[in-house]
């Protein structure tokens, strides 16, 4: 089985009309997934309620008191915008928030199981820095999950891959001063947002940047990860793997030029795989939505196919 943490409630979060990043991608994964032939082994988890953890103070390692009041006072006051493109609608800060609840839930139940786990959220949160959200992103999900999973006691190193088309200037900038964090991002460039050059190491060594130039494909991507990603990471020894799980370096999306197919996101979940079985999967990008839903579909029947858990 793998659990698929979910709710119909990271709907309610409204971008407007025409916007990309649209509830409509939720919908379609979760159609996706339940006709998929593993159908059987996903196991639907709700997140935890927001009332029932301290999000605030979890939040706050990755952003400003100030930031984090400004949403919710958007929110509170009828919804807006914190740039052109992120919009914040009345109920969106309550979503974001059970978002991060979502996040960190993935992070207990990897832990839990040793297996992986995929959490079906949105918001998406790889582009929000510390003191303003921009790209889509409201709250730095990855980043306060990997903050959250160093509190464990069985958790001493957390490494993150970012394979978003884009590169995650937000969860870079929030987690490059950590050296029990190690942040690794294929992304295309030049692209939005216009960082993640490969001469940016970290603070601590800990950041590797492979950009990556439009219109290539997977024949360019597996050398990396063979060459690269994997020696990068497996050199790190994570505890856990953070997934930034983005889909819009497909062919089919519209707002990047990578040649990606939906199973080429299996071969990469399978290079994952060879790091540790201990991955949490999180949603970030991907705007094409049959090319997102069947790339999620490829992700997660790559790790049924090599759980030990397989029924």
């Amino acid at each position: 089985m793998l659990p698929v943490i979910y709710s119909d409630e990271f709907l309610d979060h409204k971008t407007g009309y025409l916007h990309p990043e649209k509830p409509e991608r939720l919908s379609a994964i979760t159609s996706a997934l339940k006709v998929a032939t593993f159908a059987s082994q996903i196991e639907w988890r709700s997140p935890t309620a927001v009332v029932d953890r301290p999000l605030i103070s979890l939040i706050e390692e990755a952003h400003s008191q100030s930031y984090i009041k400004t949403v919710q006072e958007i929110a509170s006051n009828g919804g807006g915008y914190l740039d052109t493109d992120t919009a914040v609608s009345p109920r969106s800060y309550d979503v974001a928030l059970l978002a991060v609840s979502a996040w960190l839930d993935g992070v207990d139940i990897v832990r839990e199981t040793g297996e992986p786990a995929f959490v079906l959220a949105r918001p998406p949160g790889h582009h929000a820095e510390r003191e303003y959200g921009m790209g889509f992103c409201l709250f730095a999900n990855a980043a306060i999950a990997a903050f959250y999973a160093l509190k464990q006691p069985d958790i001493n190193r957390v490494a993150i891959l970012d394979w978003d088309v884009h590169h995650g200037n937000g969860t870079q900038a929030i987690v490059e001063t950590n050296p029990q964090i190690a942040y690794c991002s294929l992304h295309q460039y030049p692209c939005y947002p216009g960082t993640g050059k490969a001469t940016e190491k970290g603070f601590h060594r800990n950041v590797l940047n492979l950009p990556i130039p439009p219109g290539n494909d997977i024949g360019v991507y597996q050398p990396i990860f063979e060459k690269k990603v994997v020696p990068f990471l497996s050199d790190f020894q994570p505890d856990l793997l953070i997934v930034s799980a983005g889909y819009d370096a497909n062919a089919a999306d519209p707002l990047a030029m990578i040649n990606l197919q939906p199973q080429d996101y299996g071969v990469f979940t399978n290079y994952c795989l060879r790091i540790t079985r201990r991955i949490l999967f999180g949603l970030e990008g991907g705007y094409d939505l049959p090319a997102l839903s069947q790339s999620v579909v490829a992700t997660i029947s790559q790790c049924l196919e090599t759980s030990y858990f397989k029924v």
